[in-house]
């Protein structure tokens, strides 16, 4: 239990840290700090490093689809999400195995904690670090909401996929 809450307490401060970098860049530095901590301290490289690489650059993917069909605007008018929201899918790489692996079974509580945390997330983070909602807060948080009471089921399917052990050649 300590781990889970250190895990817990880790991903919120770099999710503060996070959006206050889209203001102040120098705050991305804190992210890879708490992923160097997380790793040396709650979990281990070998035990969530491709989880934390594969839920980075999958949901970097999802960001970036959402971004350019216009559920958001940064403001650069860009094809890409900023670092910021990068550094945001790493940090929640850690958490899957650890502070939010109880949501992992029965697969609706993922899908139930989806649905209401990830859009109140987008949206307190949106208007934290400035980001524009261009089909309005309510549609976009429904998209949001449909969205993930699918993504975070899936993503703990990934995680179970990635701790089975390889077959030996």
């Amino acid at each position: 239990m300590p781990r889970q809450l250190a895990n817990a307490v880790l991903f919120q401060l770099g999710w503060f840290a996070c959006l206050f970098a889209a203001n102040q860049p120098l705050l991305l530095l804190v992210a890879p700090a708490i992923l160097a901590l997380h790793v040396l301290c709650i979990g281990s490289w070998s035990e969530d490093g491709r989880l934390v690489i594969a839920v980075t650059l999958l949901g970097s993917l999802l960001d970036c689809l959402l971004l350019n069909l216009g559920l958001f605007d940064f403001g650069y008018g860009g094809h890409l999400i900023p670092p910021w929201l990068v550094l945001l899918w790493a940090l929640l790489g850690t958490t899957l195995n650890h502070c939010l692996a109880w949501t992992a079974r029965p697969w609706w509580l993922a899908s139930l904690l989806g649905a209401i945390a990830a859009p109140l997330s987008y949206l307190a983070g949106a208007r934290v670090a400035g980001v524009g909602l261009p089909f309005g807060t309510l549609p976009s948080l429904l998209v949001l909401a449909l969205i993930w009471a699918a993504v975070l089921p899936l993503l703990h399917r990934l995680a179970r996929q990635l701790k089975r052990p390889r077959p030996s050649t």
